[in-house]
């Protein structure tokens, strides 16, 4: 997998690492989906590829695809890398609320015996932001006395969420948001199968992260979004564009297409108030950053407290709706 875009952090881990100064702890920040996550995979696997040999003669962080070590790692049977995200719970189908103290303890097995390929071991924490308190305090055990040998990769999209005794442990690497080539040469690798007219629909809501633009695809969230603006012109008096919005979405097989209402939405309402602030509107400013706080807590809020679908949709276009009347009665 070729790693587009993030050149800066790319070329610092890199001069690290040639230097034969690599530090044992790195704290991989910036929005969620922007490709964190996908560097740090990267940049373990050709860790690994390059400590086992044969040597790689390739730029960046790319391994070939045929080393002896690629087999392993996909296999997930590497036995020097071990991986901390939250665990997907088959009962509930659903994933855990956090990465728990056990899993972070386990990784005394890793540290446990020698390494099996190569002097490195690796431990990836993807999100740092989701370990439970006491499982963030048996990690900076490990930051304050590391193994030989080991990188610790952390992933984090709100960094100043951490304790700052691990921030302080790490090397920062800041990843900002992809450009509109880099964005799409990201969603056309991934989504190979995907026509083009929708790859620039996805690069374009994508607001420069692949991974949520990639949650989108197949969702017609254009679609979602010309309901959205329909309603903030219209300011819909008669509810019917609310009513048919809310019945569509409701469906339990349009449970995807609701969860991306529910990102996009309050960002629409943020984007009117941005708008307003700029153009210096007193009330109908007020009305806009009212009406994004209560659509951000009610969309926040919607899936994890199992909220009504079709309730919810129609309470939300109806703050769309209002920022429509905000504008009608604003003093001219």
């Amino acid at each position: 997998m070729i790693l587009h875009g993030h050149a800066t952090p790319t070329a610092a881990f890199l001069d690290a690492r040639a230097s034969g100064r690599m530090h044992h702890a790195w704290l991989l920040t910036g929005p969620q989906g922007v490709g964190k996550g996908s560097f740090a995979r990267g940049a373990a696997l050709r860790l690994l590829a390059d400590a086992a040999g044969p040597a790689i003669d390739l730029p960046g962080i790319e391994t070939p695809p045929d080393h002896r070590i690629v087999k392993l790692w996909e296999a997930g049977s590497h036995p020097d890398v071990m991986l901390l995200e939250r665990l997907y719970r088959d009962k509930t189908k659903d994933f855990a609320r956090s990465i728990s103290v056990d899993q972070v303890r386990g990784l005394s097995r890793l540290f446990a015996t020698s390494p099996s390929f190569s002097p490195v071991r690796i431990v990836i924490v993807d999100a740092a932001d989701d370990m439970e308190r006491s499982g963030a305090n048996a990690l900076l055990k490990l930051l304050e006395e590391p193994p030989a040998d080991a990188i610790f990769l952390l992933v984090s999209h709100a960094p100043a969420r951490l304790l700052p005794t691990i921030r302080s442990r790490c090397r920062v690497l800041r990843f900002d948001p992809l450009g509109q080539i880099d964005m799409t040469a990201a969603l056309t690798q991934a989504l190979p199968d995907s026509a083009p007219h929708e790859i620039e629909t996805l690069a374009a809501i994508g607001d420069g992260a692949p991974g949520k633009a990639i949650r989108y695809a197949g969702l017609d969230v254009a679609g979602l979004d010309r309901a959205i603006e329909s309603i903030v012109r219209s300011g819909d008096p008669d509810n019917g564009e609310r009513a048919a919005l809310a019945r569509s979405l409701a469906l339990k097989a349009a449970q995807p297409r609701y969860e991306a209402f529910l990102e996009r939405l309050p960002t629409r309402i943020a984007a009117e108030a941005k708008r307003r602030g700029s153009d210096g509107d007193g009330q109908p400013l007020a009305d806009a950053v009212a009406a994004w706080e209560k659509a951000r807590a009610l969309a926040g809020s919607a899936v994890r407290l199992s909220l009504d679908p079709q309730t919810t949709v129609f309470e939300l276009a109806g703050l769309l709706a209002s920022l429509n009347r905000s504008m009608a009665h604003a003093p001219r």
